[in-house]
């Protein structure tokens, strides 16, 4: 059996589909990881999916997937402008790391310019709604070890 990519979504995203549709639309977060979940059945990857209010557990996710995970997509909310935890975390990790963002965070608040993610990550999405992650499934695989 093969490891997981572990997809982790931060705080707030559990209420996707009610919060700001303006923004983030209407679809939830259920509907995103069974998006995630057939897309990867379909490129022959497998998913762990994840998502905590709290920025500790989101550490401790990274951290497990470190070791049972071969690589990780990180929708961070919040905690992309603000958390080095996290990003140190990551840089722990010696996994592959896509930045995932429902929106543009590059049109949106000065504040949500910068990411802490971003320094860990091969690369980052953002702008294209749930449509994002199948995309960051799509740039990570051939990041992932054969052996993984």
């Amino acid at each position: 059996m093969t490891k997981p990519v572990y997809i982790l979504n931060g705080p707030n995203l559990n209420l996707l589909g009610q919060r700001q549709p303006e923004i983030y639309g209407a679809t939830t977060l259920d509907d995103i990881k069974a998006l995630c979940e057939q897309h990867a059945a379909s490129i022959g990857l497998q998913t762990a999916f994840h998502q905590s209010n709290h920025e500790g557990v989101l550490v401790d996710q990274i951290q497990e997937a470190r070791v049972k995970g071969c690589g990780i997509i990180l929708n961070a909310a919040a905690y992309t402008h603000t958390s080095v935890a996290i990003l140190d975390a990551l840089l722990a990790s010696d996994l592959p790391i896509v930045e995932v963002h429902l929106s543009n965070i590059h049109q949106r608040d000065t504040f949500r310019h910068h990411s802490f993610v971003s320094k860990a990550a091969k690369g980052m999405i953002c702008g294209f709604g749930a449509q994002g992650y199948v995309l960051a499934l799509d740039a990570l695989k051939p990041l992932i070890a054969p052996s993984s």
